[in-house]
């Protein structure tokens, strides 16, 4: 008895006012099919289908290549869709069958395994998922009879005062037995002015068949469907707390867990340290005793053990070992900064590779260049590495020491253990051991205060 899977995924999601496919919104770093897809496969399913039809191409793009691809070319409701899937899957008849919308990230492995364990148990035709809802206006209500089988779905609009008093409502996950599904899904007649096939029609034919039909509550969190912006949100923030305490568990400390941002993809050591308002996202990876923030942003970067990174942002960087980042720093991808390496207040660093121990503290651009090891870039550095068409690179050698307010214009090397005097534009190569000098020699122009003075009482003798 195998376990298979429909995930229907074929809407548009008209309440999200976006021409993005509904499942292919993200929350917590993954497009909501993302997630379900990893439920599913935590949870043992063999197969999976998942049903397409607005903007096909972008969802099966997101999909991994295991999962079977059935397109719903018109969407008829999701009886049709239901049908669509199943017609995708390599089904025996004692198979259970799963079917789920494609836009409830919040249901857990443990939950979908307790449904195929309750369907299994009762030996039901179907088994339905169904909460117990605070407040159940506008759903259908699961009607159970003596029993405590499944009676009838009841929509809100055509339920009595006794069936309008039921909180329990379906959630749209099912478990069918592979058998009694086949042959009902071929009976749904579209009773309705949208001509749609509904899934839930399956039920009461079941049930008008004499089938047994069960059901199984779960947390109302889990069973609630993202339609809208809103519900978006409330779904990012539960997943962003699971995945808060699950790394907090694991030896990763937050000063307040409700304003640090981790993607799912994210790995995290013991002994990581994570200050408030602190995005990380992708695949980054954080080494121990690495502390982040406040007010950082991590994209797809990897960070060693011991670092300092506060009040930056760093996207597509590599970082070793005891490493400080910031406060203010703008590190881009290409960028990566050997052990003990020093990013510091207002510096933008770009495709550069900065040596151990090389420190670029303060008000500097590097962009494609390399830095040896125990080099030191003055306040105010520029390498000016584009020329209106293309890039050059920038050398920077060993214990090479560049002035404050220096200009390097790529394409330039400067050789180890090499000087640059303040104030230079540094257009030619120097020398190992050199100082470079590239300023004009002072001069003053005794009286110059008192003539422009002068020069302007004549424009304006008032």
């Amino acid at each position: 008895m195998g376990v298979k899977a429909v995930i229907l995924a074929a809407g548009k999601g008209t309440r999200m006012k976006s021409e993005i496919p509904k499942v292919l919104h993200e929350a917590a770093g993954r497009p909501l099919i993302s997630w379900m897809l990893e439920t599913l496969v935590k949870a043992a399913v063999e197969q999976t289908a998942v049903v397409v039809g607005y903007r096909a191409d972008d969802v099966i793009a997101r999909l991994p290549e295991d999962v079977v691809v059935v397109r719903q070319d018109e969407q008829l409701g999701t009886g049709h869709a239901a049908a669509v899937g199943v017609a995708g899957l390599e089904l025996d008849d004692d198979d259970i069958v799963l079917v789920l919308p494609g836009d409830m990230p919040l249901i857990t492995p443990e939950t979908v395994s307790d449904l195929i364990d309750t369907h299994r148990a009762a030996g039901a035709a179907a088994t339905l998922l169904t909460v117990h809802a605070p407040d159940p206006h506008g759903y259908g209500r699961v009607v159970r009879d003596h029993d405590g089988m499944v009676d009838a779905i009841v929509e809100h609009g055509d339920a009595t005062p006794e069936q309008l008093a039921i909180d329990e409502v379906n959630t749209s996950v099912y478990a069918f037995s592979a058998a009694s599904l086949g042959v009902v899904l071929d009976r749904i007649e579209p009773h309705n002015v949208q001509g749609e096939y509904y899934l839930t029609d399956v039920i009461a034919l079941l049930t008008g068949a004499g089938e047994r039909v069960a059901a199984m509550a779960t947390q109302p969190a889990e069973g609630t469907g993202v339609n809208s912006h809103d519900q978006l949100a409330e779904a990012a923030a539960a997943l962003r707390r699971r995945i808060n305490r699950r790394w907090m568990t694991e030896g990763v400390a937050m000063i307040d867990p409700d304003r640090v941002y981790l993607d799912a993809g994210v790995e995290l050591a013991p002994g990581v340290t994570i200050h408030p308002d602190t995005h990380v996202t992708g695949s980054s990876v954080i080494g121990s005793g690495t502390a982040l923030g406040p007010s950082t942003f991590i994209e797809d970067s990897n960070i060693g053990s011991d670092c300092r990174i506060w009040y930056s942002v760093l996207r597509s960087v590599e970082i070793a070992s005891g490493v400080t980042v910031g406060p203010y720093a703008s590190l881009r991808p290409g960028t990566r900064l050997a052990e003990g390496a020093k990013a510091g207040t207002f510096v933008e660093i770009k495709a550069t590779e900065v040596g151990p121990g090389s420190k670029v503290p303060h008000l500097s651009y590097i962009g494609d260049a390399s830095i040896g090891e125990g080099a030191n870039i003055g306040a105010g550095t520029i390498t000016a590495n584009y020329d209106g068409y293309e890039k050059h690179r920038t050398i920077i050698g060993d214990r090479v020491k560049i002035g404050c307010d220096n200009v390097l214009v790529a394409p330039v090397e400067l050789g180890d253990d090499a000087w640059t005097a303040a104030g230079s534009v540094i257009s030619r190569d120097v020398s190992p051991g050199a100082l470079g000098v590239a300023r004009s020699h002072q001069k003053e122009i005794e009286g110059y205060a008192e003539r422009r003075r002068n020069r302007a009482k004549e424009k304006d003798p008032q």
